[in-house]
C-alpha cells in the first residue's frame, strides 16, 4: 500500500480506506433516494437515538446525540462500513455512495464539517405513514428514553436506588420483549430491528456504567464503576 508521507500536501484521495474503516456514514435526505431504490437495504442500517452517545468524528469526542441519526452498519465485530471490501481496499457501492462518502476530502474536511449535521434523516422521515408501526417506535422512543434511563442509573447511588433499580429493568425488559415481539408477529427480519428501535439497550446502556446480564428469561444489573 502506498505510504503518505506527512510532510506532502495532498489533494486527491489514494484509496488508503481510513475513513471507511473508521464507521459508516450517517444518512441525510439526499441518500433517502438509496434506500427507495433498494440499493442500501433497512437491514443494512442502524439508529442512534435522541440521546445516545456517540463520537463525533468531524468535531471529536462523544456527545449525546440531539435526534436520530441513521448510519451504515460495521463488518461484523469491526467499526469498518460493512461495504468496505478490505481486501481491494474499495466501495463496493461506490457510484451510488452516500453524501458524506462523496463530499469528504481528508485533506480538506471542509465541505464536510459544512454538511455534517445538516438535513439528517431520521426514522421519522421514512416511517412515519405507516400506520401502527410509527406509534409503536414513538412509544417505545418514550419509555426507553435515554435521559430517563440516565436519570434512573444516577439514582442507583441514593436512596431509592431499589426503586431506580426496579424501573430500569422494566425498561430493558421492555425492550427485549417488544423486539422479539415485533419480529415474532409480524415476520420482520431481526436485522432491521437495529434501524426500527436503535441498538438493544444491554449494548448502549454499558455508555452509563451499567451491564447487563442475561440468565434465561432474566436480566440482572451491575454497576461497572472504574
Amino acid at each position: 500500500m502506498k505510504k503518505i508521507q506527512p510532510d506532502i500536501p495532498r489533494s486527491e484521495c489514494i484509496r488508503c480506506g481510513t475513513c471507511c474503516k473508521k464507521g459508516g456514514p450517517c444518512f441525510h435526505h439526499e441518500d433517502y433516494i438509496m434506500i427507495e431504490k433498494g440499493i442500501i437495504l433497512l437491514k443494512h442500517l442502524y439508529t442512534i437515538r435522541k440521546g445516545e452517545m456517540a463520537y463525533e468524528n468531524v468535531r471529536g469526542g462523544l456527545v449525546p446525540v440531539p435526534s436520530d441519526i441513521i448510519k451504515i452498519k460495521g463488518r461484523k465485530d469491526s467499526w469498518a462500513c460493512m461495504f468496505f471490501d478490505e481486501k481491494e481496499n474499495n466501495c463496493t457501492i461506490y457510484e451510488n455512495r452516500p453524501l458524506e462518502c462523496r463530499v469528504l476530502k481528508c485533506w480538506d474536511t471542509r465541505e464536510i464539517e459544512q454538511i455534517y449535521t445538516e438535513n439528517r434523516l431520521t426514522r421519522k422521515d421514512i416511517l412515519s405513514d405507516i400506520e401502527g408501526l410509527w406509534g409503536l417506535i414513538q412509544d417505545h422512543q418514550s419509555r426507553c428514553d435515554y435521559e430517563k434511563i440516565g436519570y434512573l442509573v444516577k439514582g442507583l447511588d441514593g436512596d431509592k436506588k431499589n426503586d431506580a433499580f426496579e424501573n430500569l429493568l422494566e425498561i430493558i425488559q421492555y425492550d427485549a420483549h417488544i423486539r422479539s415481539l415485533i419480529v415474532e408477529k409480524s415476520g420482520t427480519d431481526p436485522q432491521i430491528m437495529d434501524f426500527l428501535l436503535g441498538r438493544p439497550l444491554t449494548e448502549t446502556i454499558k455508555m452509563f456504567g451499567v451491564k447487563v446480564e442475561k440468565q434465561g428469561e432474566h436480566f440482572s444489573i451491575r454497576l461497572n464503576r472504574i
